[in-house]
């Protein structure tokens, strides 16, 4: 197998770590794509493929996370992951870890760590590196890595809820909320969320955003039920999509364009939260992006109009 077999081999691979190292898809396909460059130069041809090209994704993606929790200290609103809208990599024995470390509430929690533990949580309790693989990448020894998963852990614990590991009834739950979405029907929304629900955007200053956030069932089953037929009525599309693993959405101008991304939290049968990505930075990886802003005063003047 040629070197670049094995990296297009290992590619999938490479991509999931850094996306969930640095929570942007942009910057992992850097961070991939400088991989490669170094894995084309190296002289010596190492003994194992997937641990070099890992270690030095990983140490990049590090590097990348340093510099961009700088940018994200100055951040105009609430920061989201970007949006994922599938996961390259696939691991039969490690599904379920794979699934819950994509969502946007996992990635959220993940910038609680510093770019070491996020890292070092990331290659063993995600993808099941050994502590020797680890300790020989972050240049740190096995006695530290472990305490830093531990740190980890701990931090991943005391922050998050478990999110519903059953598929179909999150699915199922989904559907009926875009339906009662779509009909505009308060009554219906407002018995599938959660009481203290909370409704928030990602604009970065570039995009539409709800201010601060809208919270409790009844505020955004309201702004739910009368945002959607004005939106429809002006040839909006609303196309229902797993966004991070989880039930969600993108929304398209009349030409298919993006606005924005939308993602379902869901515990307890009832739906905690819907993060909604409208930064046109976020979404060049998605498709064409729209114009937000023109959509938004569209919608609004069908609104008034009825």
């Amino acid at each position: 197998m040629s070197r670049a077999e094995e990296f297009e081999e290992l590619r999938p691979l490479l991509f999931s770590i850094a996306y969930r190292i640095t929570g942007s898809v942009a910057e992992a396909e850097d961070a991939v794509q400088e991989t490669w460059l170094r894995w084309e130069t190296a002289s010596a041809h190492p003994a194992s493929a997937k641990a070099f090209l890992s270690a030095v994704v990983t140490r990049l993606s590090i590097n990348v996370l340093r510099s961009a929790r700088v940018r994200r200290e100055v951040y105009v609103g609430p920061w989201f992951p970007e949006p994922l809208l599938a996961d390259p990599y696939a691991d039969p024995e490690r599904s379920a870890e794979l699934a819950d470390s994509v969502s946007m509430a996992a990635l959220l929690l993940l910038e609680r760590l510093s770019p070491l533990e996020r890292a070092v949580f990331v290659l063993r309790e995600v993808f099941g590196f050994g502590f020797g693989e680890i300790a020989s990448t972050v240049g740190r020894s096995e006695a530290a890595c472990r305490q830093l998963v531990v740190r980890a852990r701990r931090h991943m614990k005391e922050g998050r809820p478990r999110f519903e590991a059953d598929r179909r009834e999150r699915e199922a739950l989904a559907v009926r909320f875009f339906a009662a979405f779509t009909d505009g029907d308060v009554d219906r929304l407002r018995e599938l969320l959660a009481a203290d629900v909370r409704l928030v955007a990602d604009s970065g200053g570039k995009g539409p955003r709800w201010a601060g956030g809208f919270f409790g069932a009844d505020r955004v089953a309201r702004l739910l039920a009368a945002l959607l037929p004005p939106f429809v009525r002006i040839g909006g599309v609303v196309e229902p999509r797993q966004v991070n693993g989880q039930p969600g959405a993108i929304f398209r101008d009349r030409d298919g364009n993006v606005i924005n991304t939308w993602t379902l939290d869901v515990l307890d049968g009832r739906i905690q939260a819907i993060r909604t990505v409208s930064n046109p930075d976020k979404l060049g990886h998605v498709g064409p992006v729209g114009d937000g802003w023109a959509v938004l005063r569209e919608t609004q003047q069908a609104r008034r109009a009825r």
